[in-house]
């Protein structure tokens, strides 16, 4: 190949972005000139490496093969730069990690923000979907999952348990018959995700304490979270989150509480970049002692 790292560099932020336009605000070009490089390398390999379809750009056969080739690469490129630098300079480039938006919302950020401090060179990403993060596709370095992947090349570490209990804000108690007992529960409205769209069965938490209807639903956690701060009705929080609105209240706590699994999720071949694991690292104390303490507050 007559090019270098660069055609490289292109060719990976479009496999990974799934078009030019998400290539192009990555790598800051218009998504023309893109296209161009991606053309010209294709002319060079005298092969195509892309289909374009509805959903994008996908990776053919001959795209395929080089992918691990061109992340090779760039694991070599990483590490080159990590040596030179020297370990003790801190992290520096981009990472971009995703998360189920409960945790992005209410968790991640401080931690996020403490390591942004202690690495000013290094640019955070935080990417919040109430799904699970697509990482064949590149949407993200690492991802973050409330449960273990079982399928793909994949390096699976647990993070952290936590805690989840029923709660409403004390103007809706106040306003609500009383709650002695999970029967009562019937007579309130609650609040949880839409039924068809859990993405995953472990975020299933009303079906497994008995409760089949749910009056004011959302795919997502913080939209439930607002309207239980506004007093709409009665749904499930994580520990984590009730500091962030000192008006909620647990309901039942004794008699109704879940243990669930944060899992940190990247691709194999990206352990061989030095940045990804201090970065790993990182995340996992940072994590687990702000859980800590805000379930503490709780």
């Amino acid at each position: 190949m007559r090019d270098n790292w660069d055609d490289l560099r292109i060719f990976l932020a479009v496999a990974r972005g799934g078009g030019l336009s998400g290539a192009g605000r990555v790598l800051r070009m218009d998504p023309a000139t893109v296209g161009r490089r991606v053309a010209r390398l294709e002319e060079t390999l005298g092969q195509p490496l892309f289909v374009k379809g509805p959903q994008g750009y996908a990776l053919s056969e001959a795209g395929a093969r080089l992918l691990s080739h061109a992340e090779s690469a760039e694991a070599a490129l990483g590490q080159g730069t990590q040596a030179v630098r020297g370990a003790g300079t801190g992290m520096s480039g981009q990472i971009r990690i995703g998360a189920p938006d409960g945790l992005a919302n209410f968790l991640l950020p401080q931690v996020c923000a403490q390591i942004g401090v202690e690495n000013p060179d290094l640019e955070i990403q935080i990417v919040a979907l109430p799904r699970i993060v697509n990482l064949s596709r590149r949407e993200a370095d690492l991802a973050i999952g409330v449960s273990a992947p079982t399928a793909g090349r994949l390096v699976v570490q647990k993070l952290t348990d936590y805690r989840l209990h029923l709660a409403a804000s004390e103007d809706y108690l106040a306003q609500h018959p009383p709650i002695r007992s999970k029967a009562d529960l019937s007579a309130h409205r609650i609040i949880g995700y839409i039924p068809d769209m859990i993405f995953d069965k472990e975020l299933d938490y009303l079906s497994e304490i008995g409760i089949d209807r749910v009056g004011l639903a959302s795919n997502s956690v913080s939209v439930q979270f607002h309207w239980l701060r506004l007093g709409a009705g009665i749904g499930m929080v994580h520990d984590f989150a009730l500091p962030a609105a000192p008006g909620l209240r647990k309901i039942l706590a004794e008699d109704i509480s879940l243990s669930r699994s944060f899992y940190l999720v990247r691709h194999a071949d990206d352990q061989r970049l030095g940045r990804l694991d201090r970065f790993a690292k990182a995340l996992l104390h940072g994590v687990r002692r702000e859980l800590t303490r805000l379930e503490g507050l709780s």
